[in-house]
């Protein structure tokens, strides 16, 4: 309810400046069809809107403004808005009414806060192809959240751009239907720093993320030594244990039950490097992104586990039959987790992450079903019925190997062609483990072309394929159109300079 009022003087407060800006909106229509469940990248970081099972129709309409744009930076406005709202309605065996985005959001300087669903990737990681960013890929819906921080690359003062920072911090709220802990939160905050101009031709960048689930009660807690009469800690005064991961929080004067480490919540997260390199036409990025989800990365007892990629981008104009827009490779390993074996007074022994579940928070690190992040790490609603079950809510496989494949050209200087390839070896978790290892090829080939319905839209078709032993066999496409233009043409407000 809270949420709602928000959302609801947010948008009143956006809408009462609406002549100023110009709206952008989509209209998309479609339908999924597949032998077996949706193939994985039909529905894979597609944030939560893609339905598991079908034939189903889809259909989504939205409606967005971002901040007005001068030709100089320095003309911008220092005060400004934006908002963005999507519905996604799907018909089939499961009728679904969905918004994957409802957002307010205002601009003071550099600085930003927004509040509401917003699309999101978290990490340096290629945002186009890639197999999913660790820790907050777009799998799942967006999570509820108000948010402040700088969310482009802003200059520290006297560097002439030379070092930049990026970062932000945001409080939001896990569903309660169908979760067994329910009313928890969500902390969130990001840092990462880049050495280099944007005009140099090459920059390297630095970071980290940082979230954390925490607070709420379960029925199945009640009597635990893990919590008060079924609920967890969830006052502000556990803010400062959530904000920093510490440990031994009784120590502060902080009065929280005794379970596990003595850490409020459940903390995970990524830390990440990148580099990008011009090398003639082509932009090369390289990035390496370290998983945490206790202390065994502080011990470098799991650093074999980790998602490595490199993206390569063309930087010329489109030309010919056939141009090579971006091609990325990625190899993800989590195998190691710092081993089988967890004993908290050994740092040599600090193993067993069993990344994104949790022995309090059963969920695990999902949002309505599914992962938030990368989604190779799947749950037991989406494994073969073949393979041993972990049982309740969670992520039953997050022990693999992948070799990770993406590509996007331009054909004829009209087709858009993009293709996704993956093939995984896949263990389970050390609680359950897949003996026989199975392996797993997903792949997706997209086309998208110009066409003149409707006074203009894009015609859409997929073809994707699920093959092995992990994943249902299931072979299924996706057609549809997509039409977007300006709701409102009128002008942005000109910004005249102090100067003129």
């Amino acid at each position: 309810m809270r949420i709602a009022l928000l959302w609801i003087c947010l948008v009143t407060i956006a809408f009462s400046a609406y002549g100023q800006h110009v709206h952008d909106y989509k209209a998309t229509a479609g339908g999924f069809f597949s032998s077996g469940p949706t193939p994985f990248w039909l529905r894979s970081n597609q944030y939560g809107v893609v339905p598991i099972q079908n034939p189903a129709g889809s259909f989504s309409v939205g409606l967005r403004s971002d901040y007005r744009t001068t030709d100089s930076t320095d003309h911008r406005p220092k005060v400004d808005w934006g908002y963005g709202v999507d519905v996604v309605a799907n018909a089939g065996q499961a009728n679904q009414l969905l918004l994957p985005e409802a957002y307010v959001k205002g601009r003071l300087g550099a600085f930003e806060i927004y509040a509401g669903r917003r699309r999101e990737i978290v990490g340096l990681v290629d945002t186009l192809l890639t197999s999913g960013a660790y820790i907050w890929s777009g799998n799942a819906l967006p999570i509820p959240k108000i948010q402040i921080g700088l969310t482009q690359f802003t200059s520290v003062p006297f560097t002439k751009g030379i070092v930049s920072f990026m970062g932000a911090i945001a409080h939001g709220w896990f569903e309660n239907s169908d979760r067994l802990v329910k009313g928890s939160y969500l902390h969130q905050k990001y840092l990462y720093g880049r050495f280099g101009k944007p005009t140099w031709p090459f920059r390297i960048y630095a970071g980290f993320n940082h979230q954390v689930i925490w607070a709420g009660y379960s029925d199945y807690l009640i009597g635990s030594s893990a919590a008060v009469e079924g609920r967890l800690p969830s006052s502000l005064k556990y803010l400062p244990a959530v904000f920093l991961g510490s440990r031994n929080t009784q120590a502060n004067g902080i009065d929280v039950t005794s379970f596990e480490d003595n850490r409020v919540g459940n903390h995970l997260g990524s830390i990440d490097f990148a580099a990008d390199i011009n090398l003639g036409q082509w932009n090369a990025m390289l990035y390496r992104q370290f998983f945490y989800d206790d202390g065994s990365l502080f011990y470098l007892l799991n650093v074999k586990d980790g998602l490595n990629g490199i993206r390569l981008k063309n930087r010329k104009p489109a030309t010919g039959k056939f141009f090579l827009r971006q091609v990325t490779f990625e190899y993800m390993f989590s195998g190691s987790q710092g081993g089988d074996v967890f004993v908290l007074e050994d740092p040599e022994r600090r193993g067993r992450d069993d990344y994104f579940n949790h022995s309090q928070f059963l969920d695990g690190w999902t949002y309505y079903k599914r992962t938030i992040g990368t989604p190779f790490f799947t749950t037991d609603t989406e494994v073969s019925n073949a393979l041993p079950a972990r049982g309740g809510a969670g992520i039953a496989n997050n022990r693999i190997s992948l070799f990770h494949f993406g590509l996007s050209a331009l054909v004829a200087n009209r087709i858009d062609l993009m293709t996704r390839l993956s093939y995984s070896i896949n263990a389970g978790t050390y609680a359950t483990p897949y003996a026989l290892l199975p392996r797993q090829f997903s792949g997706i080939v997209t086309a998208g072309i110009p066409t003149p319905l409707f006074g203009g839209t894009q015609a859409t078709a997929s073809l994707a394929i699920d093959a092995g032993k992990l994943l249902p066999n299931s072979v299924g496409g996706y057609i549809g159109l997509r039409k977007t233009g300006v709701l409102s043409k009128r002008p942005a407000r000109r910004i005249v300079s102090p100067r003129q």
